[in-house]
């Protein structure tokens, strides 16, 4: 647990660094362009869709008219863009995770390698393909549960844990992925994610709460939905932002855990050929703890 607070205040430290406030402006550009470029199009047609489907249930009229009694009339009018607001969420938050971890990661990993793991040996057990498709088959899975745990969402406790848990999930399988794609080999990537599978999925999760900060925007008042031209490109870059964090915080937590691997693996040192033609032996076998003694024979032997 003191690995995961160390690297979480390392996170934070990263953050204030100017190329990573710097990398965080191109996945915001490009989602700024295409959430206003779909807006444009589709907006409108969004919202009617929405208001028509909506008209035919009357659980959702009846709603609206106790909105009424009660003086909120005014709700009815923003109710249909607040509900495509909402769907389109996660798909935004989507969408964020994956220009983070393709244009964002790769940087950061190499600027946290650079600066504090500097002298770690670099295996490059994942490539940049399988990074894609393993993101890519995550984001699938993820996806999947999302719509198939949708109707255990109308449970009130439930709301506030799936969602999260499922984005955290995702969060902790691309990051953890692709922080230790350069310096692992195949093997110890499996071990490390093996044996902090809970560690890496609770740092997902609180990540996955973090990035649900944005959404209570929408939540917060019907007069924001009128400010949705302005409220989501900050969304956005807060979305980016908390991303940003999420892989920097995973690279150093999991670059230190490959460290502490490497370290905890015993060294066996060969003493150099004796004479001609004799084959080298086992001199010393260095133990776990760092002391050494001859070969065969218990440390302080």
């Amino acid at each position: 647990m003191s690995l995961m607070f160390d690297s979480f205040w390392r996170a934070v430290a990263y953050c204030m660094h100017p190329r990573v406030i710097g990398l965080s402006f191109l996945p915001l550009v490009l989602m700024v362009a295409l959430s206003f470029g779909l807006g444009y199009f589709f907006w409108d047609t969004a919202v009617a869709s929405v208001a028509s489907t909506l008209e035919a249930y009357e659980l959702v009229q009846g709603f609206l008219g106790w909105l009424e009694r009660m003086g909120m009339g005014s709700l009815r009018t923003v109710f249909a863009p607040l509900v495509v607001l909402v769907l389109a969420t996660p798909v935004i938050v989507l969408l964020c995770l994956l220009l983070v971890a393709l244009f964002m990661s790769p940087a950061m990993i190499e600027l946290v390698g650079q600066r504090r793991f500097a002298q770690l040996e670099r295996k490059r057990g994942g490539s940049l393909l399988a990074s894609i498709f393993w993101s890519l088959g995550s984001t699938i899975v993820a996806l999947l549960a999302l719509v198939m745990s949708m109707p255990l969402w109308l449970i009130p406790p439930l709301v506030l844990i799936l969602p999260p848990l499922i984005w955290g999930w995702l969060t902790y399988r691309v990051f953890a992925f692709d922080a230790l794609a350069q310096h692992a080999n195949s093997a110890e990537r499996k071990t490390i994610l093996r044996e902090h599978r809970g560690t890496l999925l609770l740092m997902g999760v609180l990540s996955g709460y973090l990035g649900a900060a944005p959404s209570l925007l929408w939540a917060s008042g019907a007069m924001l939905v009128a400010l949705a031209p302005l409220l989501v490109p900050v969304a956005i870059w807060i979305y980016t932002l908390v991303f940003a964090f999420a892989s920097l915080w995973f690279a150093h937590f999991t670059l230190a855990a490959l460290q502490r691997l490497r370290a905890s693996q015993p060294v066996e040192v060969l003493d150099p050929v004796s004479s001609a033609g004799a084959p080298p032996h086992p001199l010393l076998v260095e133990a776990v703890d760092g002391t050494s003694s001859p070969a065969g024979l218990p440390p302080g032997h």
